[in-house]
């Protein structure tokens, strides 16, 4: 059973910086991983992609900000966020890039505000 457990979210000011871990017990690993975050009312979208290959990919509103990175030995992935914005705020998951996910883990909070 794969356990996915999120960390490292917290309230920034804009133009700051967050680092998110995920664990992601149990799980192999061996596949594309991605960040994603919701905001309440709207739908989960997707943040940052990295594939086994270790090759990034952004979303458009975060692409030379965030950096994603995993390691697949510690089954840990990570987003670094930098100049964060207010529209930043979100809760953020990590999971599979593609079906079928994980179980969704509880997330992260970030909130960007003065």
């Amino acid at each position: 059973q794969v356990h996915i457990v999120e960390s490292g979210g917290d309230l920034v000011q804009p133009g700051g910086s967050l680092k998110l871990s995920c664990l992601a017990s149990g799980a192999s690993f061996q596949n594309s991983m991605a960040w994603y975050r919701q905001v309440p009312g709207k739908q989960r979208e997707l943040v940052a992609t990295i594939n086994i290959e270790f090759i990034p990919d952004y979303a458009e509103f975060v692409k030379g900000r965030f950096i994603i990175s995993r390691d697949d030995a510690k089954k840990i992935l990570t987003l670094q966020m930098n100049n964060l914005k207010p529209e930043d705020t979100a809760v953020y998951f990590c999971n599979r890039r593609y079906n079928p996910l994980y179980d969704w883990g509880q997330g992260t909070q970030v909130t960007v505000s003065s």
